[in-house]
């Protein structure tokens, strides 16, 4: 595993879980999922999105960026849930407060291809991502898009952290496991991914 990789596994119990998962409806009823399209094709992203936190991440024919604003609304960006301050504070003490935190919506079928977190400033802080809903084949590799990769199971509340090495590991999400989400309706996954952006 690259180095300063952690996987947390069942770091939310299923209380936890839920109480998380009525927190980012509340997100979402503020600032609804929208579908990113790839820069240069226009090609929709399989997953749907939104965040909160000062900033947001968005993808369209302009490019990948942070802004602070939602792009179909144009209102702020809803603050991020206090449990997840307090697991950044937990996993990542000293780091700088995370300014934002993707909300991934991975409906039956969809993936996310592999890829690099690396809009951001600064890639000494990590970043952090929680489970939630169906499990989700996880695949894992270097810092270079040809290193080996290895796959593993995220279940619902697990917690990731891509720190040191593994900050700019590529990475990305196979296929979810039909039949595994008894948190999320419709064998449905969310993703949450808290990061440093400035």
């Amino acid at each position: 595993m690259p180095e300063g990789f952690r996987l947390l596994a069942g770091h939310f119990d299923r209380g936890a879980q839920e109480a998380l998962l009525e927190d980012i409806r509340e997100v979402v009823r503020a600032a609804p999922l929208f579908t990113p399209v790839m820069p240069r094709t226009g090609k929709p992203f399989s997953v749907r999105m939104t965040s909160c936190g000062p900033l947001g991440w968005v993808s369209d024919l302009s490019g990948y960026r942070y802004q602070a604003a939602h792009p179909e609304t144009g209102r702020a960006w809803p603050a991020m849930p206090e449990s997840l301050l307090a697991l950044w504070e937990e996993v990542a003490p000293g780091a700088p407060w995370p300014e934002a935190c993707l909300v991934n919506f991975y409906g039956p079928g969809t993936r996310m291809g592999l890829h690099q977190d690396r809009d951001e400033a600064d890639f000494s802080v990590p970043v952090v991502s929680v489970s939630l809903g169906a499990t989700a084949l996880f695949r894992l590799g270097g810092q270079a898009r040809k290193d080996p990769t290895r796959s593993m199971r995220l279940a619902s509340g697990d917690v990731v952290v891509l720190a040191g090495a593994s900050r700019l590991a590529y990475h990305g999400i196979d296929r979810l496991v039909p039949g595994s989400s008894s948190l999320v309706r419709d064998d449905a996954r969310i993703n949450l991914t808290l990061r440093r952006v400035t």
